[in-house]
């Protein structure tokens, strides 16, 4: 079985339109819809002690994801307010992801030695652990990062790129297929391994070195497109991490065979992306929010 864990945010997205709060971040999302997908799946994060922290570790637990290794300080828990235009989810703004921000996840020994288990660590720009990557490089296990769409702070990325096998990129949907294409080969010349940019309804590129691919989008009607991206990463991984144990070392095969792969694997994230915009919140789980909404930060959170 594939083994995954997402390492970082986790907030608690509160609709401004219907006064809800659904559990996300971009870490916390992956190791969700992991867990939904078939793997076997944790995550490592840093909880407040109010509210929004105990809908989103309840949630967790009740969906199955190990959250034995995460931390519970005082403080308020990452949020972000969102509303929603068209069934698309727009961010107004966020806390920076509450008492992460200030206490970020610096791994020990003992945490090391459990991370080593799993196949590989997903995590992200809001999770604040761009200097924990190298600790997880030596480990020998593979790294996913999400650049949500922080990729075009070029000085960044190369710095975090070379510990990197699977970067995703959010583009823009007006960007041109050679545009996009173009970019996806940058962050793999700065030493990302494989490389997947979305461009929203349009589709999504795949780089590698040698293979160019692209996966158009499946159409619904959405109700709501928060946790699309993270949606197409999960389910892209994890299939394509399936193939290769159970072919024992497809990534170090024909190209032939590794692009069959990646082609299934595009298409399978393609699907389950689609599905994850059918329903409200990232993967659903909404409470009604029965605190006074918090002030609207000034800084708007990226995802």
């Amino acid at each position: 079985m594939v083994k995954v864990i997402g390492i970082g945010d986790n907030v608690g997205d509160i609709y401004l339109d219907s006064y809800e709060m659904f559990p996300g971040g971009q870490a916390l999302n992956f190791s969700v819809y992991a867990k939904r997908l078939g793997a076997e799946s944790a995550y490592i994060g840093v909880f407040g002690d109010d509210a929004v922290a105990r809908h989103i570790a309840g949630t967790l637990d009740e969906v199955g994801v190990d959250r034995s290794h995460c931390r519970h300080v005082q403080g308020e828990n990452g949020y972000a307010l969102v509303e929603l235009v068209d069934g698309d989810r727009v961010f107004l703004g966020s806390n920076r992801g509450g008492v992460l921000k200030d206490k970020p996840i610096i791994l020990d020994s003992k945490e090391e030695a459990y991370i080593r288990q799993f196949d590989l660590v997903h995590t992200s720009n809001n999770s604040y652990f761009n200097e924990q990557l190298s600790k997880v490089h030596k480990l020998g296990v593979a790294i996913s990062y999400d650049f949500s769409k922080s990729w075009s702070n070029w000085r960044d990325v190369e710095q975090i790129a070379p510990h990197l096998d699977y970067g995703f990129l959010s583009c823009s949907s007006d960007m041109t297929d050679e545009e996009a294409a173009e970019t996806c080969r940058k962050v793999h010349a700065l030493g990302c391994r494989s490389v997947v940019a979305t461009l929203g309804s349009r589709g999504a590129w795949f780089y590698d070195g040698e293979l160019t691919l692209f996966q158009a989008s499946q159409y619904v009607d959405p109700v709501d497109t928060l946790g699309a991206g993270d949606s197409f990463a999960a389910a892209f991984l994890v299939d394509y991490l399936r193939q290769n144990k159970l072919d024992q070392g497809l990534m170090n095969t024909s190209t032939h065979d590794r692009e069959e792969a990646c082609r299934q694997a595009l298409a399978s994230a393609a699907s389950f992306a689609a599905q994850s915009c059918l329903e409200r919140g990232a993967f659903g789980y909404g409470k009604k929010y029965q605190h006074p909404l918090p002030k609207r930060p000034r800084t708007n959170k990226s995802s």
